[in-house]
């Protein structure tokens, strides 16, 4: 079990302050108003921090996701174990749907999708301060746990987490604490009103993830697709002192990989009858030519620009007292510089945003976040478009981390527009929400940039940022639902020999029963409602669309 230091020790370390997530500092009084409904949710708001109820206008209703339709996106269903249904934290989101006008959207949704990952952990590590991380293609080392097909973790892909965490039961599950994986050095996490938290540091492990696809219909874990990287220490939540740590895939793993989300290819798990859809996700090493091409890209870059490696911080005898051995981690696996004073993060090169006569144009500091469900703007930007976070448009519940609840407005603006090549991608009537969030090394930034802004697209993160490895940026393109295009792992709006192909592999396949053929994708018919066979129905409807989309 997990070693403890004495209160005299913890205090001695509370300078290790580990600001890996982002600090919310703004909040307002709630109110009830007249007129106004509440409807109770669970979206992330970044990696942790979650909404736990919105608040608006009876008369103005949010766009919420499953009203955001044209398009049905095809869903496989998959059924998660029990234990990995627990830890889902209820997420129950509707089948997305989509419309999209070449690159302008109008009332994206208030909350998106959350991209969902499989996890492992081995005990891969390297030599005693050998501090960086490793990028490993294949799994490496021994899984903690004997059962990995079926004790793993569910957990988020988050680019806007400067760190990567597990909750306890996670930790529990895929096997720290059998392994005694977990040090006695504490990680302080400090909440919106100055409250804090106390997670520790794991010692140095392997991590590896894939898609929630790898998943089996029988909930099994197929980990021979798993990614990751070596020697990392994780922040690992208490079941005590900080029971509210999200399981986290982080910035500190992101960076060493392409990462395709396709949005019109969900993966759904089971939840006790309901299902939650997360986006196909594949990772990629970035020389990896089957990386989905998309002609639209989005600049982005790693602040703060001194970052130099990924890595954890060592307790060094005699300098420190290290209870868990010469060498074990003080602080856990970041993206940080020379000194070990600021953790990297993702930031588009430049937003603007408008609403009314109002506008804060060529903004820098908006944050890329794909584990924020939400889009967020600063008190500093509200104020450059004159709003008035007094009287919002809606209001939403926030629960922080260390349990912590804030009330922030929200508001509808007439314009978000982010520069990409060749096109600018352009929103209208876009739904944020107001927070101030401070970022080591930036300052207080001017918002993130959430799943809700990309429902309408599959697109591919490009890690990077370190020297030598070039910029991270975005590629994207507008979702495409056209029958009979059920080859690859996004659809690519054409219908070919490709598609034929998938098709006649699939032939007489059924889900009803054993068929090692059995392919969802081409089940096609009625289109209304798949019958889960395979047979001259489904070929007929391909027949229809043959070689639409293609040149």
């Amino acid at each position: 079990m997990m070693k403890r230091i004495n209160s005299n020790k913890k205090l001695r370390l509370l300078f290790i302050i580990l600001q890996f997530l982002l600090i919310p500092s703004a909040c307002m009084a709630h109110s009830s108003r007249s007129g106004w409904k509440s409807r109770e949710v669970n979206w992330r708001m970044n990696g942790r921090n979650r909404i736990k109820s919105i608040s608006y206008p009876a008369e103005k209703r949010p766009p919420f996701l499953k009203d955001h339709t044209t398009t049905s996106v095809r869903v496989e269903k998959r059924q998660l174990p029990q234990h990995a249904v627990r830890r889902i934290e209820e997420l129950q989101q509707e089948v997305v749907e989509t419309t999209v006008m070449v690159n302008v959207v109008n009332s994206p949704p208030v909350a998106g999708l959350v991209p969902w990952v499989a996890l492992g952990i081995t005990d891969a590590h390297g030599d005693i301060y050998e501090m960086d991380a490793a990028v490993s293609p294949v799994v490496t080392g021994d899984f903690l746990t004997p059962s990995p097909e079926s004790n793993y973790a569910i957990a988020i892909f988050d680019t806007g987490a400067s760190s990567n965490l597990i909750n306890y039961s996670d930790a529990a599950i895929t096997g720290l604490y059998a392994s005694d994986m977990v040090t006695s050095s504490p990680v302080v996490l400090q909440g919106a009103s100055g409250s804090s938290v106390t997670a520790y540091a794991s010692f140095p492990l392997g991590l590896f993830a894939d898609g929630l696809d790898a998943i089996e219909p029988n909930g099994l874990v197929d980990p021979s697709g798993m990614r990751g990287e070596t020697n990392v220490s994780l922040i690992v939540g208490d079941q005590f002192e900080s029971p509210l740590v999200p399981t986290v895939i982080g910035a500190p793993f992101a960076i060493f990989y392409n990462v395709a989300f396709c949005n019109n290819k969900a993966v759904s798990v089971n939840i006790e009858g309901q299902d939650v859809n997360s986006p196909h996700i594949d990772f990629y090493e970035p020389s990896d030519p089957c990386v989905p091409y998309y002609d639209n890209k989005i600049y982005m870059n790693l602040r703060p620009s001194d970052l130099i490696s990924v890595q954890y911080f060592p307790c060094i005898e005699p300098l420190f007292i290290c209870p868990d051995g010469d060498g074990s981690p003080l602080i856990p696996t970041i993206i940080m510089d020379a000194w070990w004073l600021h953790q990297g993060l993702f930031f588009l090169d430049s937003v603007d945003v408008s609403d009314g006569v109002k506008s804060a144009i060529d903004k820098d500091a908006f944050m890329f976040d794909s584990g924020a469900q939400v889009s967020v703007i600063s008190e500093a930007i509200a104020a450059r478009l004159q709003l008035d976070i007094d009287n919002p448009e809606f209001t939403v519940e926030i629960l922080d981390v260390t349990g912590d609840v804030s009330i922030n407005p929200g508001f509808y603006l007439d314009s978000l527009e982010i520069v990409s090549s060749p096109e600018w991608l352009s929103y209208n009537n876009v739904p944020v929400i107001v927070l101030d969030i401070e970022f080591p090394g930036v300052g207080f930034i001017d918002g993130i940039i959430g799943t809700n802004l990309l429902v309408d697209f599959n697109f591919t993160f490009h890690g990077g940022g370190l020297p030598g490895t070039g910029a991270p940026y975005l590629r994207y393109e507008p979702v495409c639902d056209l029958p009979g295009d059920i080859a690859g792992d996004c659809y690519e709006c054409q219908v070919d020999y490709l598609d034929l192909a998938d098709f006649v592999e699939a032939w007489l396949g059924s889900s009803s029963g054993p068929s090692e053929n059995w392919n969802f994708q081409a089940d096609l018919a009625p289109q209304s409602e798949p019958d889960g066979e395979i047979n001259f129905l489904d070929f007929a409807v391909l027949a229809q669309h043959w070689l639409e989309g293609t040149y």
